[in-house]
């Protein structure tokens, strides 16, 4: 009797405890769309599962008790979750996976002009996101690009802080910045007015370091910047991102969302930055950092046409008012010679479109065009610039058999004009050209791509640029890439080096400028490697070599009161490894990081020369933990440079010759703990960097800024004397980074979607 009144209690015990079970289900989506074959586990069991092709997962006879459930699938974010499982209930968890940022399946154009997946791309093609750019919050993209491998913003000049691009050590007019595949940032706006480009109007950023002529014509010799704008179908309804320092910088991004009608959707971002501190933390009498005022506004519209056809347009304006120089200036001292100062005014507005035919081929039509208006005043000096650019371009896109053919007819219309004895009258180009390149997919691991364009320029006459790329995948995980091309550039030299209009050095252009040519070849390697866990390692590699012909350089050396400006005798190499990797681990923790080893020179009459602010070696880290619990996210991002070879005014001149090694970096903490508010704060330049750092002074003679107490001999050379020890004229060139010390920032934002 007592067997089997024992076996009737271990029989109800076990159904007392089986009956203690509930089942867990959920959809899955990310990017928009249910995602299949997503790993679901609850950690700690055996309970395990993967999405279906609906997105769709469910876990059966889960014992009651508390849990945390993992979501992991390559390409996105893992997901970790502490749920509560309750006896006999059905429990429904969704999640939305977001792009974990590798960007190795991102949807790229820049390289091919037409969209493909990163990995398909035969052109080696770098994207970033927003989310990259939130690491470290800066006004304008110029300052956003700073944490990126291989590119640098570079400061020009001491007193406006005006500058350019670099990637691979190469100066900014080699780069070609676009927005929406469109080269309308180009000569005065690559200089002055790259900074009013708003981050509120991004989507991503394509990278293409390399000449990329034989698709985008002249300027684009070192590489392209392709800034692609926001899709109003996407964007939120309303969202606002406000930030200010311990500098007191304020800037505002302002982005709405409206559906006037059944088939039309626009955005309006609105971009305003303020910055009207004056500070001079070097005690030179001179600003250590140019104070501005800009607002910028964008609106784009997309229209729903039949069977999808793309239509959509938008425009751009801004305006900025920046100056910079001695302390005790005042707005009735422009252009006088009793109290310096650099002052720009800036305007500009831009139009860009893309239409689809209305036919059964794909034809797009793409066009842009930009009024540029610059009225500067440099001391004394007066330059007051116009420019004006239209581009029209149809390309036909077709798959025949195992080829994929781009064709396309462009033309590009140049207009400028300024008030320089180098401008005796008002020039007027017209580049029209004719290109087509054919994708073949030789077998399901390998495909090349052959290119050529065919470019006549009314003052240079043809230019031809023929390109080749090979893409290689041995299996998903590993690819490698040959890209050969070739670059051709026309020099607008007072748009683009702005050390010709400022300081008191006279500029001397030699001869005739001649276009600039290059011939490239890059190797590039990925390697992605997916751990059982949802680890995740990505490696590229790239090895890079450009040679130049007719390359425009600057000699600073031949006479210290001289820039000459002239042809080299010789050519010019840029050469390099680069390697970014990304680490991402299931815990929240994340590495991006980047190095570049650069070799570049100027090889003139038989001697090798490495340009000025040139590096040999940068560097760029982004570390991301994301805390769930306490719904905070830590980002760590900095970069190092090697020493540069910066120009003197003499032999006496006692700043060092070499920039030191230096780095800036960032700390930056989020709450994201409210419902569609985020606030951020933290500390930029951690380290405190300037490069006043073990230099008696940046701007030479800012004491005597219009050179009036500077005495020369007969034959031009200065003189020492008990006022200018050092032989020193006014010089404003000695500038490789930025000027601001450590400082703090906050900000909020808000996204209603």
């Amino acid at each position: 009797m007592k067997k089997l009144f024992l076996i009737l209690l271990l029989f109800g015990l076990q159904i007392s405890f089986a009956q203690e079970t509930s089942n867990i289900s959920g959809y899955i989506s990310g990017e928009g769309h249910k995602l299949q074959l997503v790993n679901v586990h609850l950690m700690g069991t055996k309970h395990k599962t993967v999405t279906d092709s609906l997105g769709y997962y469910k876990l059966e006879n889960v014992a009651v008790g508390n849990y945390t459930i993992q979501v992991s699938q390559v390409g996105f974010q893992t997901i970790k979750k502490k749920i509560e499982v309750i006896k006999d209930s059905i429990q429904s968890y969704d999640f939305e996976l977001t792009d974990n940022e590798n960007q190795l399946n991102e949807v790229v154009v820049s390289g091919t002009l037409k969209a493909v997946k990163r990995l398909e791309s035969a052109v080696p093609v770098e994207v970033y996101s927003p989310v990259f750019f939130k690491k470290n919050p800066t006004p304008s993209i110029y300052e956003a690009l700073q944490n990126i491998n291989g590119v640098r913003p570079q400061l020009n000049c001491g007193v406006c802080n005006t500058g350019d691009i670099h990637i691979n050590g190469l100066e900014g007019p080699y780069t070609l910045v676009l927005i929406d595949g469109m080269p309308i940032v180009s000569s005065l706006s690559t200089v002055y007015g790259l900074s009013g480009i708003p981050n509120s109007l991004v989507e991503r950023i394509e990278i293409v370091k390399g000449p990329a002529s034989s698709l985008y014509g002249s300027e684009a010799v070192g590489g392209l910047i392709n800034i692609i704008t926001k899709n109003p179908t996407n964007a939120p309804l309303f969202s606002a991102d406000v930030f200010t320092t311990s500098y007191l910088e304020t800037n505002v991004d302002l982005g709405m969302k409206f559906n006037p009608t059944k088939k039309a959707t626009t955005l309006l971002g609105i971009n305003y930055f303020d910055y009207n501190q004056v500070v001079d933390k070097d005690k030179d009498g001179f600003t250590d950092v140019t104070l501005s005022q800009r607002i910028s506004v964008f609106n784009k519209w997309n229209f729903q046409r039949e069977n999808n056809r793309l239509f959509s347009i938008a425009a751009r304006g801004m305006y900025e008012d920046r100056w910079g120089g001695d302390v005790r200036w005042d707005k009735k001292y422009r252009g006088g010679d009793e109290i310096y100062r650099e002052s720009i005014y800036t305007k500009r507005g831009e139009l860009i479109g893309s239409y689809q035919l209305p036919f059964e081929e794909k034809l797009m039509l793409s066009f842009s065009g930009n009024v540029h208006y610059q009225d500067s005043r440099y001391g004394t000096t007066s330059y007051i610039a116009n420019q004006k650019i239209g581009f029209l371009q149809l390309t036909w896109d077709k798959k025949i058999g195992r080829n994929d053919f781009l064709a396309g007819i462009a033309t590009r219309y140049s207009y400028y004009d300024d008030n320089t004895t180098a401008t005796k009258e008002a020039e007027s180009t017209w580049l029209p050209g004719i290109f087509v390149q054919d994708e073949i997919t030789l077998s399901p691991k390998s495909q090349v791509l052959l290119g050529m364009r065919y470019d006549y320029n009314s003052i240079h006459g043809s230019i031809y640029t023929p390109r080749v790329a090979y893409r290689w995948k041995t299996n998903e995980n590993t690819i490698f890439r040959l890209n050969a091309g070739t670059g051709f550039r026309v020099v607008n030299l007072f748009t683009e080096d702005h050390a010709a209009l400022t300081g008191s050095r006279d500029v001397v252009i030699k001869s005739d400028l001649k276009p600039e040519r290059s011939v490239n070849a890059n190797l590039n390697y990925i390697q992605k490697i997916n751990f059982a866990n949802g680890t995740f390692i990505g490696i590229e590699t790239t090895a890079f070599y450009t040679r130049f012909s007719n390359k425009i350089i600057s000699d600073y050396e031949t006479d210290p009161n001289k820039i000459i400006y002239d042809n080299i005798n010789g050519y010019a190499i840029s050469q390099g490894i680069s390697t970014n990797v990304d680490l991402n681990f299931t815990n929240g923790l994340k590495f991006i990081l980047g190095a570049t080893v650069l070799d570049n020179k100027n090889v003139q009459d038989g001697i090798s020369e490495r340009p000025f602010l040139t590096e040999n070696f940068t560097a760029t880290w982004s570390v991301s933990y994301k805390i769930e619990p306490w719904n905070l996210l830590l980002d760590y991002t900095g970069n190092v440079y090697s020493p540069m070879k910066l120009p003197l005014l003499s032999d006496l001149d006692p700043r060092d010759p070499n920039s030191p090694w230096y780095s800036i970096q960032n700390i930056q903490f989020t709450y994201f703990g409210w419902k569609n508010f985020e606030l951020y704060g933290g500390v930029k330049n951690l380290l405190n960097f300037t490069p006043k750092r073990n230099n008696p002074f940046l701007i030479s003679r800012t004491n005597d800024p219009f050179d009036k107490n500077v005495q020369y001999d007969a034959a031009g050379k200065v003189l020492v004397t008990p006022d200018n020890p050092y032989g020193l004229t006014f010089d404003t060139t000695y500038v490789y980074g930025q000027n601001q010390t450590i400082r703090g920032f906050f900000g909020l934002r808000y996204t209603l979607r």
